[in-house]
């Protein structure tokens, strides 16, 4: 169950309900899924799991713009199922951009479809040369009468494969860099649309690559005005990062669960190891640095639903830290449960392997540090 006390001052009472209903469906309807054996198994999961986020309402949050209701689900989906949490954001960060761009026609079509669980979307931005670096994105969407031909590859895409629609950035103006990309809503059928292969990662997560040989979408499957793709890719990024520090917190509560019940439950030289200091000391820190993470986590969502226009410097913390953070309580968890916490069946050893990609996507940290210290150092240079 969600410990809602230690950041309590952030939610009215709807959200303390929520966390708990959010903490039933995830220990009692999530847990209770196998682990995935191989990609395949986790595809078909995938699905299985979007149409249970759809039917549970539990996607809410993100059509409603209630950035502490999407954390509260992500932090209680990931404590369970990395691979659920994985198909939430997805869903997510397909929606937002529907929900941002001034196109009511696309809109209409996919939001309902998204947030019902009925189709599954993904999110097409990286390229095998443009990553961080978005400005040097390869994929063209070249005007061809009333609509457009998109021509390109993205690479490391969630849902690649099993998505029903994908969020595309392309450029329609190299010469400006990254004024010049625009978003399209590409349905899975497209003529041209190619799901070129699976990518495996260590831990479930259907991944892959898609290519565009002559894709022809119509002009209304344009996200906003040509040229504003950059600005609504980081908009989306700018809202949803705080969920992604969410779902780091959720991985760490795990395993801070699974250290404490250890560290009592097991016995060495005659005491459990939780009478031995050094493993205190584990154990404080990674509950300390849990709370640091969700009290930064739940400050920006907070900010954002109360109105402020944008949380780019509060997400960016958020993010940075709580998944750092998460990365050094899960390895803090491993250690204390020793060679029982790095067997394939250990929940901490699946934890590891799940918490690692949060540092990279969404802007891996280091791009988070950037954002802040530029920020800051603007700030100083005004003289505000």
């Amino acid at each position: 169950m969600l410990d809602v006390q230690a950041v309590r001052a952030f939610f009215d009472d709807a959200h303390v309900e929520w966390a708990e209903a959010a903490s039933v469906f995830a220990e009692r309807t999530l847990a209770a899924l196998p682990v995935p054996s191989d990609d395949d198994a986790g595809r078909a999961q995938a699905r299985e799991v979007v149409g249970l986020l759809g039917e549970g309402g539990w996607l809410r949050p993100v059509e409603n713009q209630d950035l502490r209701g999407a954390c509260l689900a992500r932090e209680a989906i990931a404590g369970v199922s990395s691979l659920a949490d994985a198909v939430y954001a997805l869903q997510a960060l397909s929606a937002t951009p529907l929900l941002l761009a001034d196109n009511i026609g696309q809109r209409d079509r996919w939001l309902p479809r998204l947030l019902d669980g009925t189709s599954m979307g993904a999110f097409a931005m990286t390229e095998p040369e443009a990553g961080s670096d978005v400005a040097s994105m390869g994929t063209r969407a070249v005007r061809d009468g009333d609509g457009y031909v998109l021509t390109g590859t993205k690479t490391l895409i969630s849902n690649a494969g099993i998505a029903d629609v994908y969020i595309v950035f392309a450029s329609t103006d190299p010469e400006q860099g990254s004024r010049g990309l625009s978003a399209f809503a590409v349905p899975a059928e497209a003529d041209g649309l190619e799901f070129v292969r699976p990518l495996v990662m260590s831990a479930p997560h259907p991944l892959g690559e898609i290519a565009f040989h002559d894709c022809r979408v119509p002009g209304d499957a344009r996200l906003g005005a040509e040229g504003e793709g950059f600005k609504l890719g980081m908009a989306t990024f700018d809202r949803l990062r705080p969920t992604v520090a969410a779902a780091a917190c959720g991985m760490a509560g795990r395993a801070l669960d699974e250290a404490e019940a250890h560290a009592l439950s097991r016995h060495q030289f005659g005491k459990p190891l939780g009478d031995f200091q050094l493993v205190q000391q584990k154990l404080a820190r990674m509950a300390t640095e849990l709370t640091a993470a969700r009290l930064l986590t739940y400050r920006a969502a907070w900010e954002r639903d109360g109105g402020a226009g944008r949380i780019t410097v509060e997400a960016a913390m958020a993010k940075a830290y709580a998944t750092e953070a998460a990365q050094r309580i899960v390895d803090d968890a491993i250690q204390i449960l020793g060679g029982r916490g790095v067997l394939a069946d250990s929940v901490v050893d699946r934890l590891y392997r799940s918490v690692r990609a949060l540092r990279i996507y969404e802007g891996s940290t280091d791009i988070q540090h950037l954002i802040i210290a530029s920020h800051r150092l603007k700030a100083r240079r005004e003289g505000r």
